[in-house]
């Protein structure tokens, strides 16, 4: 696509591949690899106390956090336990692209949430066709799932303790 093109885009279109472009998660990722995104997106919307998703279940997706705080809760030694809270900028949900593709923990939405909802099914077969979209993309989900199973370690020897 060209600079003469791009009045060829619906406004909410080139609206969304924008805002896919400027989110700090996916900064530096060429036009293309944007694009192939925004192909896979759509917004979303979630009020305070909905579930996302669930620790266990099939993972397919992941967001991207624009406005709001959630909740991630992991239920391992029984009862819930809040590992870690994201918000504004935050990426969340790295399962669907590691096998077995089931999400490791709980998603729930602790006040009014928008985000950028991604198909994980599709962006899989994309990666598979473009390697160097998924391997961009396996770059910046290795660092968040690494950050994020350290904090659950030390949140759950925490808890642990405590008992």
């Amino acid at each position: 696509m060209n600079e003469s093109d791009e009045h060829l885009i619906a406004p909410d279109r080139a609206k969304l591949e924008a805002d896919v472009a400027a989110h700090s998660f996916l900064v530096g990722m060429s036009a293309h690899h944007i694009r192939l995104l925004a192909d896979c997106a759509m917004r979303s919307l979630f009020e305070a106390g909905n579930v996302i998703f669930r620790e266990g279940e099939t993972a397919n997706r992941f967001y991207l956090i624009e406005h709001g705080k959630v909740a991630l809760e992991s239920s391992t030694l029984g009862e819930p336990v809040r590992i870690e809270e994201i918000g504004d900028g935050d990426l969340l949900g790295w399962s669907w692209l590691f096998p077995p593709y089931a999400w490791h923990f709980t998603a729930r939405a602790l006040e009014h949430t928008t985000a950028i909802f991604f198909y994980g099914t599709v962006l899989r077969e994309y990666s598979e066709r473009d390697h160097s979209l998924g391997f961009e993309l396996f770059k910046r989900m290795s660092a968040v799932m690494l950050r994020r199973l350290q904090a659950a370690r030390q949140k759950l020897l925490n808890v642990r303790k405590t008992a």
